[in-house]
């Protein structure tokens, strides 16, 4: 694609929200994109709360972003609900993209196998969750990126198998 791919970064933390702990993860989420051609046009913070998640993902949705990365909220302590919300907004799953995630993530962190993050489409967007920490995040996201440009091309309606 020649345009400029455009991507909204949501990190998903109680404690960020809350102002006790930095943001790490998105940062360096929105710095890789940026790195890979991406334009990040959209940055948040949002409280790990179900149903604020996934009516800011309609928001950005609504707004033809091409893909939306969360950080945060995927793991299995009671309060990541990330992969619900997604869960919730998603009308199709792409869960080839979360197994290559782990499956990467667990060559270098074991604890990696305990993401429940997922991946899926709304609209003409893609989501994307990817772990709380700023490696783990990064690691992830570098395991699918060449990936997304053909996704989103997919997803918008392009040839599948180009002559």
């Amino acid at each position: 694609m020649a345009q400029s791919l455009r991507a909204a970064v949501l990190t998903i933390s109680d404690s960020v929200f809350q102002g006790k702990r930095r943001d790490g993860s998105g940062p360096a989420v929105s710095e890789l994109l940026q790195q890979n051609g991406w334009s990040v046009v959209h940055s948040r913070v949002v409280a790990d709360d179900l149903a604020v998640i996934a009516a800011t993902f309609r928001e950005l949705c609504a707004q033809n972003v091409e893909a939306i990365f969360t950080t945060g909220g995927t793991g299995v302590a009671p309060r990541d609900v990330t992969p619900g919300a997604t869960r919730k907004v998603i009308a199709r799953e792409i869960p080839g993209l979360a197994e290559q995630m782990r499956r990467e993530g667990t060559k270098t962190s074991p604890t990696a196998a305990l993401s429940r993050g997922v991946a899926g489409i709304s609209g003409n967007s893609l989501i994307i969750n990817l772990p709380g920490s700023p490696a783990g995040a990064v690691e992830s996201l570098k395991a699918i990126l060449p990936l997304l440009p053909h996704a989103v091309e997919l997803i918008a309606g392009g040839n599948p198998h180009p002559e």
